[in-house]
């Protein structure tokens, strides 16, 4: 169970993966949000092509990181959205008891974001073992509740940032897919080709996560045609915005490519780029660190908790990235020009700022958390 993100999707498939390996005869199905429904069929597609995909309905409380509860209460349409998806949530909590009932499941795992509320409080409601995952330094609203009534709990980082119960709850790090791990120049060069791009020229990659990032979008739109002098540049612009891009940023050329998501193989071309930009999500930013990649993040402080501003204090005190504020590059896009051109015409930079993000790889997560769930499974 996930969703919300691709964040909250793709460790799913890397701990699927594991259980397979342990257990041939699982049987899985993965709930996810409506809104994230055809992206997480995708990814859990390229996993799986016979896997059972269902929706669930939920809502989310909206609040704002930096932003006063006084003036966030002012906003009428902020109001009625928190409102109406009390009713959404509720209405999910008794779709779930359904489904729940007529599977009957061994054990469900959750691996964050709102859409994991009412099912988790459903297998509470049927007694069904409950293990959910945090990836985020900052704990989400949803696995705060679900966190006193959960059998196993596994966490991102570790345990001082949680509030959990110590005797259920294990470091373990972000699960992960086995390909992200270090590639050599050869390998790297090999899939720049494969991508379209020539091995002699660098890569960046812009990418703001499955639903996209407006701020990071337009700062790039507005300084591609300069940086493409420089550098081979792939931008993921998510699909809500994809076709306005694409008509101000034309066609895709030999040194520019613009995509709206990527399903399949998105770790091929994270590993070889030679400078990634992104926002600050757990699951992105270790597998980042496995691939060891130089990293430009550029964090939205506006979400719940500060969470992003949190996880990328984490790396940033450690100096293995290069941060830049969300309203300084919208406000001067050149910013975010200047600092990219500085990485790539530093090789030494992007050696040494790969190194430094790699002690961060957690190479056994999904491992340890899928033997995790199949530790509560009642024999």
């Amino acid at each position: 169970m996930g969703g919300g993100s691709g964040g909250h999707v793709t460790p799913v498939v890397a701990v699927l993966s594991e259980i397979k390996k342990i257990d041939k005869d699982v049987k899985i199905r993965f709930w996810c949000d409506k809104k994230f429904y055809n992206q997480a069929k995708n990814v859990m597609k390229s996993f799986d092509p016979n896997l059972e995909v269902l929706r669930i309905s939920s809502g989310k409380f909206r609040r704002y990181h930096g932003i006063p509860w006084y003036s966030q209460a002012r906003h009428l349409d902020v109001l009625w959205a928190n409102f109406s998806d009390l009713f959404r949530t509720g209405w999910g909590f008794l779709e779930s008891v359904a489904k729940l009932l007529l599977w009957r499941p061994d054990v469900v795992f959750t691996k964050g974001g709102f859409v994991c509320l009412p099912v988790g409080l459903a297998a509470r409601a049927l007694n069904i073992p409950l293990v959910i995952h945090d990836s985020d330094a900052h704990p989400g609203l949803t696995n705060r509740i679900l966190s006193r009534f959960a059998t196993k709990i596994a966490t991102g980082a570790p345990l001082k940032y949680y509030p959990y119960d110590k005797t259920k709850a294990k470091y373990v790090g972000v699960p992960i897919a086995d390909t992200f791990k270090r590639y050599s120049s050869l390998e790297k060069d090999s899939f720049k080709e494969e991508l379209g791009f020539k091995k002699e020229r660098k890569l960046i990659l812009v990418t703001g996560g499955g639903l996209g990032a407006k701020r990071m979008n337009d700062a790039v739109s507005a300084i591609y045609k300069e940086l493409v002098k420089k550098s081979d540049l792939i931008l993921i612009a998510g699909r809500d915005q994809y076709e306005e891009l694409r008509k101000k940023m034309g066609k895709d050329t030999e040194h520019f490519k613009l995509y709206p998501f990527v399903a399949k193989d998105m770790w091929k071309m994270l590993a070889a780029s030679d400078v990634v930009v992104t926002r600050a999500g757990a699951t992105t930013l270790l597998e980042l660190a496995a691939l060891a990649k130089a990293t430009l993040i550029i964090p939205n402080g506006l979400l719940t908790g500060g969470h992003q501003l949190k996880n990328t204090n984490v790396y940033k005190e450690a100096g293995a990235v290069y941060v830049l504020g969300d309203f300084e590059i919208a406000e001067k896009p050149e910013v975010l020009l200047h600092t990219l051109i500085e990485m790539i015409d530093n090789k030494k930079l992007l050696e040494d700022l790969g190194n430094k993000f790699h002690k961060f790889s957690k190479p056994n997560a999904s491992y340890d958390m899928a033997k995790l769930i199949l530790s509560v499974v009642k024999k």
